[in-house]
C-alpha cells in the first residue's frame, strides 16, 4: 500500500460509520506485514502537512505493531519485520522524536522503549554515539529524551545486568553536566529549560537508583553534580506562569524539577547517610557525603518547608519527600543536632498543621465522600500524602528521641484538647482537635508502653475521644471511631467504658456520613478482636452483618472485608445461620469489585484488592462451617459461577484464592457434585497453559476429586478423568525445562491414584511407573527422589506382584531398590532418618 492510500485508510479508521471503520481496520491488518508498511506509518506520523487525527491513529497503530512484533516473545517465531525496515525505523525515529508534538512523542517514546530494550547494545551499537553527538549539537532535547529511555532500561537491573550503565555514564555524563551547568545559569529561564533539567534529573535518578556508578564516586565529579542539585533546590520556583488550578500546578515543569531534585538527594541520603555501611569501599565516600552535603540538604529542606508555615504553596509529593528525609535524620546524632534548634517550629507550626483536617479535605468530604474514603485507605496515596509523612515523622521522633520530645508533644496535644473543651461551640477548633486525635492514634503503640501515659489512656479516651462520637462535625465522629479502634485492646478498668465505645462504634455504622460509617467498620474489627465476652456482640450480630453489607454495596474497601473475616473467625460455627447469606453477599460484592477493577485496569486498584478480600472471607466462612456439610450443598450454586470464571485466564489475579475455595468445596461437601466435577478440566487446562506455579495449590482439589469421588473418577468417560490426569502428569514429568521443585505435586498425584483405586487401574501401573523411573534417573534433588521412590512404594502397596513384574520388564528392579535402601540409610546430624515417612517402611515390611 503506497503512502497516499495508507493515509486514506487511516482517515477511514476515524469514520463515525462503523462499517467504514471496520473495513479500514481490516485493511490495516491485511497490509501490516508488507515491506515498508512500518516505514510509511512513520512517514505519516512525522508529516506536518498531514491531519493531526490521522497522524495520531498512525502513531497508535505504529506503537502497537512494534510492541507485538519487534521482538517476539517466542524466539522460534518468524520475524515479521524486515531487517531493512528495522534499520530505517531506528535511524529515523531518533531524528523525529523531538520534533513531533507531545501527543505523538508519547507514542514514539513507547516505541523507542520497546526497540531499545530489545536491541541495545547488540543490535543498535551506534545508539550511544548518536546520543553523545546530539548532546553537543542542537538536538539536545531529543538526545536527553532518548537517553532517559536508555538509562531507564537499567534502572532496576541486577548488578551483573547493569554493566552497560558504566559506559553510558562515562560517555554522556560529562556532557550532561555541562548542559546542566549552562541551564542553571540562565536568568529568567523559560519553561522549556525546566523540561530539560527534569530530563537530566530523571537520567541521573535511573543511573543511581540501585547502585552509584563508579565514575560518580569521584569526589570532584560528585561535587560538581551536588553543587547544581543544591542550586536547583535552593532556587525559588518562578512565580510567573504557575497554573492556578492545583492539579495543573503540581505537574508544572518547575515543581517537577523540584520534586525530582528532592527525590535524587533523598536517594543519595538513603545510600550514603548511614556511616555503618557494609561496603568498606563506600564508607569513606559516605563520610564525605555526611560531612559535606547531608547538612546542606537538611537546611534546604527546612527552608522549603518554611513556605507552608506562612501559607505558601508546596506540592504534596515534595512535602512528603522532605519529611521522609527529616524522619531519616532523627536517628543520626549529627543530623539531629542540626535539626534541634528548629525542631519546635517544625513540629508545632509545620508538621502538626499538616496533620489537621483542611480545606481540601472538607471539599472532598462534601463533594465526593467515596473519593475521600478511597484516598484515606489507599496505601499508594500514602506515598504522596503530607499527612502520612507527618504522622511518620512524629512517630519516629518519639520512638528515637522520645525522652526529650514525647512529653512536650503530649503537653501540646493536651493544650489543644483543653482549648477545644473551653471554647464555645461556634468557636471550637474542630480541625485542630482532628489533628490532635490523629496524633494520639498515631502514637498509640508508644503511649500504650510508656508511663505515665499508659495509666491515663482510659481516662483520656473517656474525656477527649468518646464524646466526639456525638460531635456535630462529621470528620470528628470519624476520627473518634478510628482512635477508639486503635485503643480497643487496652485493659479497661471499667468494662462499661469498653461497652460504651463498642456501642458508639456500632452506632457509627448507621451514620449519615459515608466516611464515618467506613471508619466505624474499621474500628469494629479491633473491638471484635478485643471483646472478651461475645455476648456483648452476639445479640446485634445480624444487625452488624446487615450494616457491613450495606456499606460493601457502597464502597470497595478491603478493610470492610477484613472486619467481616474477623467476625466470622471469632464466632465460628455460630455463623452457620448466616453462612449462605454471607456467601451470597460476598459473591455479589466480588463481582462488583471485579467489574470495577476491569474497568479501571489498574493493578493496585482498590476494587481488585477488595475482590481478593471477598474470596478470602468466603474461605473463612467455609472453614468456620466445615463440620456442617449440608451447608456446602446450599452454598455451592452461589460460588460455582465465580469458580468457573476465575479458574480461567480471567482469574489469574485471584487464582490462589479460588483454588482454596474449590479445595473446601470438594473436601467438606457430602459428595462432589457433577457441577463441581466440571471444574476439573479448567484446572488441568490452566496447569498446561500458564498455571504451573500454582501446581501445589491445584494438587489439593485434584486429590479431593480422586480420593472422595473415586467411583466417578474411575467410571466417567466423558470427560475421561483418568486419561486427562495421565496427559497432564506425563507431560509435566517429561518436561526437561521444569525444575525438580516444579513437578513435586505430580508424583504425589500418582500416589493418590494408587492409594485410592486399588485393583482398578492396573492398566495405568506400567505407564506411571515408566515415567517415574525415567524422571528418577535424571533427578538431582533428594526430595524429589524420595517422592518418586514413594510412587514405587505405593505401587507395591497397590499390587506388589504387578509392580515387581513391571520393574523387571523395565530392567530397573535392582537399581530402584538399591536407591530406595540408600535413601533409607541416610541420617541427619541429629541421628534422625533423613528421608521418607512411615508409609515407605511399612510397605517394605509388608513385602
Amino acid at each position: 500500500m503506497d503512502l497516499p492510500s495508507l493515509a486514506v485508510v487511516l482517515q477511514a479508521a476515524l469514520s463515525p460509520n462503523p462499517a467504514e471503520r471496520k473495513a479500514a481496520e481490516q485493511s490495516l491488518n491485511q497490509f501490516q506485514y508488507t515491506p515498508q508498511h512500518l516505514v510509511r506509518l512513520l512517514q505519516i506520523i512525522v508529516d506536518n502537512n498531514c491531519d493531526m487525527a490521522v497522524r495520531q491513529v498512525a502513531s497508535i497503530h505504529f506503537k502497537n505493531f512494534i510492541a507485538k512484533n519487534w521482538a517476539p516473545l517466542d524466539p522460534n517465531e518468524q520475524q515479521q519485520i524486515l531487517q531493512g525496515d528495522k534499520d530505517m525505523v531506528r535511524d529515523h525515529i531518533l531524528v523525529f522524536v523531538a520534533q513531533v508534538p507531545p501527543l505523538l512523542r508519547v507514542q514514539l517514546g513507547e516505541c523507542l522503549k520497546t526497540i531499545i530494550h530489545a536491541d541495545y547494545p547488540e543490535q543498535w551499537p551506534r545508539l550511544l554515539d548518536w546520543v553523545k553527538h546530539n548532546l553537543q549539537d542542537q538536538q539536545v532535547y531529543g538526545a536527553l529524551f532518548v537517553l532517559r529511555i536508555l538509562a531507564r532500561k537499567y534502572e532496576f537491573k541486577s548488578e551483573e545486568e547493569r554493566t552497560p550503565v558504566h559506559r553510558i555514564v562515562e560517555e554522556t555524563f560529562p556532557h550532561l553536566l555541562n548542559i546542566f551547568n549552562r541551564l542553571v545559569q540562565i536568568d529568567k529561564p523559560a519553561l522549556e529549560v525546566a523540561d530539560l533539567i527534569k530530563l537530566i534529573c530523571k537520567i541521573f535518578w535511573s543511573s543511581i537508583y540501585l547502585e552509584i556508578p563508579k565514575q560518580l564516586l569521584d569526589p570532584n565529579v560528585f561535587n560538581a553534580w551536588m553543587i547544581l542539585f543544591l542550586n536547583v533546590l535552593e532556587r525559588p520556583v518562578p512565580l510567573e506562569g504557575q497554573p492556578v488550578d492545583p492539579e495543573l500546578r503540581k505537574s508544572w515543569g518547575w515543581w517537577k524539577v523540584k520534586k525530582w531534585t528532592v527525590h535524587i538527594l533523598n536517594r543519595l541520603y538513603t545510600r550514603f547517610g548511614d556511616l555503618k555501611l557494609r561496603n568498606p569501599e563506600n564508607r569513606a565516600f559516605a563520610q564525605m557525603f555526611q560531612k559535606s552535603y547531608a547538612g546542606k540538604i537538611l537546611a534546604c529542606h527546612l527552608n522549603l518547608l518554611g513556605v507552608i508555615r506562612v501559607g505558601g504553596y508546596l506540592p504534596d509529593r515534595v512535602t512528603n519527600l522532605i519529611l521522609q528525609y527529616l524522619s531519616s535524620s532523627i536517628s543520626k546524632n549529627s543530623m539531629y543536632t542540626l535539626l534541634q534548634p528548629q525542631l519546635d517550629v517544625l513540629l508545632f507550626e509545620i508538621v502538626f498543621p499538616l496533620m489537621c483536617f483542611n480545606d481540601n479535605d472538607q471539599k472532598l468530604w462534601e463533594e465526593d465522600p467515596h473519593e475521600y474514603v478511597r484516598k484515606g485507605y489507599d496505601i499508594i496515596e500514602d506515598l504522596y500524602s503530607p499527612r502520612t509523612a507527618s504522622m511518620d515523622f512524629v512517630s519516629e521522633l518519639v520512638r528515637k528521641r522520645g525522652k526529650e520530645n514525647l512529653q512536650k508533644f503530649i503537653q501540646f496535644i493536651v493544650e489543644i484538647f483543653k482549648r477545644y473543651d473551653e471554647a464555645p461551640i461556634e468557636y471550637k477548633p474542630y480541625r485542630q482537635k482532628d489533628g490532635a486525635l490523629l496524633a494520639v492514634g498515631a502514637l498509640c503503640d508508644k503511649l500504650k508502653q510508656t508511663e505515665p501515659y499508659k495509666s491515663e489512656l482510659e481516662h483520656m479516651l473517656m474525656q477527649h475521644v468518646f464524646p466526639e462520637f456525638r460531635s456535630p462535625v462529621g470528620h470528628l465522629r470519624a476520627k473518634a471511631a478510628w482512635v477508639a479502634g486503635q485503643y480497643a485492646h487496652i485493659n479497661f478498668s471499667d468494662q462499661n467504658n469498653f461497652r460504651q465505645a463498642l456501642h458508639s462504634v456500632v452506632s457509627g455504622l448507621r451514620d449519615p456520613e459515608l466516611p464515618v460509617r467506613v471508619d466505624s467498620v474499621f474500628a469494629l474489627r479491633s473491638f471484635v478482636e478485643a471483646c472478651r465476652d461475645l455476648n456483648e456482640i452476639r445479640p446485634i450480630l445480624p444487625q452488624l452483618l446487615d450494616e457491613i453489607f450495606k456499606l460493601m454495596n457502597e464502597v470497595e474497601n478491603e478493610d470492610l472485608v477484613f472486619t467481616l473475616e474477623t467476625i466470622v473467625d471469632k464466632f465460628g460455627e455460630e455463623m452457620a445461620p448466616y453462612a449462605l447469606g454471607l456467601c451470597q453477599n460476598l459473591a455479589a460484592a466480588f463481582w462488583r469489585c471485579m467489574n470495577t477493577a476491569e474497568a479501571d485496569d489498574e493493578a493496585d486498584d482498590p476494587g481488585a484488592l477488595a475482590a481478593v478480600g471477598c474470596l478470602r472471607a468466603i474461605s473463612t466462612i467455609l472453614e468456620s462451617v466445615s463440620r456442617l456439610p449440608h451447608l456446602f450443598v446450599q452454598i455451592e450454586p452461589t460460588l460455582l459461577p465465580i469458580m468457573r470464571r476465575m479458574l480461567t485466564t480471567d482469574g489469574q489475579e485471584v487464582f490462589e484464592e479460588v483454588l482454596e475455595i474449590v479445595s473446601y468445596m470438594t473436601f467438606f461437601s457430602p459428595t462432589i457434585s457433577l457441577d463441581m466435577w466440571s471444574l476439573w478440566p479448567l484446572m488441568i487446562e490452566a496447569l498446561a497453559d500458564w498455571a504451573i506455579d500454582f501446581f501445589p495449590n491445584i494438587l489439593v482439589p485434584l486429590d479431593n476429586y480422586i480420593s472422595r469421588g473415586t467411583a466417578h473418577f474411575l467410571t466417567c468417560k466423558e470427560p475421561d478423568y483418568q486419561q486427562s490426569l495421565w496427559n497432564m502428569i506425563s507431560s509435566i514429568m517429561a518436561d526437561k525445562n521444569l525444575e525438580d521443585n516444579d513437578i513435586e505435586p505430580a508424583p504425589k498425584l500418582i500416589e493418590v491414584v494408587f492409594q485410592n483405586c486399588r485393583g482398578q487401574v492396573d492398566h495405568w501401573a506400567e505407564p506411571y511407573l515408566r515415567i517415574t523411573v525415567d524422571r528418577l534417573r535424571r533427578t538431582e534433588k533428594s526430595r524429589l527422589k524420595c517422592l518418586l521412590v514413594q510412587v514405587i512404594a505405593n505401587a507395591v502397596y497397590y499390587n506388589a506382584a504387578l509392580t515387581i513384574s513391571i520393574l523387571n520388564k523395565l530392567c530397573v528392579t535392582t537399581e530402584v531398590f538399591n536407591l530406595w535402601f540408600q535413601l533409607l540409610q541416610q541420617v541427619r546430624k541429629s541421628g534422625l532418618r533423613a528421608n521418607f515417612k512411615r508409609i515407605v517402611l511399612w510397605v517394605l515390611q509388608g513385602t
